[in-house]
């Protein structure tokens, strides 16, 4: 049998038939229909909500352990050979090629509803007479605290937006998650590095801070979720500006999670002993994702929070 350091392409595994996928896609719709039934209050504050929605976390978190865990092991026993690792090359690239569109989708219609919707609502273009005439105090400013039409939409009690250039940034937790994201993309490549040269205790140790800082910025972004929904009365029914900032940022966020509990499973894997210089596409693979979702924040921050 080849090992992953083989050029041999006469053998191609195969991988027989199993149902991860149908339980992961199962996992998935629970945990998701959940989600949705709690953020449009189908059930009216139904606990059943949260439960539905941990039910289906936990299934897919143990679906996704145990496929995790017969990859691995497929890979040690030398069933991956360089072809095979050319298809989870490209599979990958195309997964990370995907994601760009999904949140590229949803910087479309941020851009759709400040660039085109806010001013027709205002009364200007050729599609502003509809504006002109139902709303006509409305004024187009973004961040959006004051809705056309606050007894369906209630106004936010603030946005998001920065404090004035100063010492005030470094108490602004956006700014502080972005400064945190960025550094753990520097200490991710940092262990990539050190797997290549084999140096185990650099790997454990810029990994181990690379995933404290990914529990760092989610801890964080939660406590920006509080100040937001208990102070600022910033809610997903705070119209446009809430719901888009609570997608954008909450969908990254769920990345983020992923990602870091994807590192979290390199960082045991390094400390097994699973990487070599060439031999190591497991954590090549969660480094771009972990750069992807940074890429993201930034545009994040740049067009939801400061622009």
């Amino acid at each position: 049998m080849s090992t992953p350091t083989e050029a041999d392409d006469s053998i191609y595994y195969v991988p027989e038939s199993g149902w991860y996928p149908v339980f992961l896609a199962f996992g998935l719709m629970v945990m998701v229909t959940g989600l949705a039934s709690w953020l449009n209050d189908t059930r009216g504050g139904d606990a059943g909500e949260y439960t539905q929605s941990l039910i289906g976390l936990v299934i897919t978190g143990f679906v996704l352990y145990c496929w995790f865990a017969k990859a691995i092991a497929e890979n040690a026993q030398g069933m991956n050979n360089a072809m095979l690792n050319r298809s989870y090359v490209w599979g990958m690239g195309w997964f990370i090629f995907s994601e760009v569109w999904f949140f590229l989708a949803f910087f479309g219609a941020l851009f759709y509803v400040r660039m085109l919707v806010m001013p027709w609502m205002s009364g200007e273009g050729g599609k502003g007479i509809t504006g002109t005439y139902l709303w006509p105090e409305f004024q187009a400013v973004w961040p959006l605290v004051s809705n056309p039409d606050p007894a369906i939409f209630e106004n936010p009690g603030q946005s998001m937006a920065p404090p004035e250039l100063g010492t005030g940034w470094l108490t602004y937790l956006p700014f502080l998650n972005t400064v945190i994201l960025l550094s753990s993309s520097v200490t991710v490549h940092f262990a990539h590095g050190a797997i290549h040269h084999q140096e185990r205790n650099k790997i454990v140790a810029w990994l181990g801070i690379t995933v404290l800082l990914g529990i760092i910025f989610l801890g964080l972004q939660i406590l920006e979720y509080y100040e937001a929904v208990a102070h600022m009365g910033l809610t997903l029914g705070s119209g446009i500006y809430g719901s888009t900032f609570f997608l954008l940022t909450g969908f990254h966020g769920f990345h983020v999670t992923m990602g870091t509990f994807i590192l979290l499973v390199q960082f045991f894997r390094v400390l097994k002993g699973h990487f070599t210089a060439n031999d190591c596409f497991g954590f090549e693979a969660a480094s771009w994702y972990w750069h992807f979702v940074d890429v993201v924040w930034v545009g994040l921050f740049i067009f939801v929070y400061v622009l």
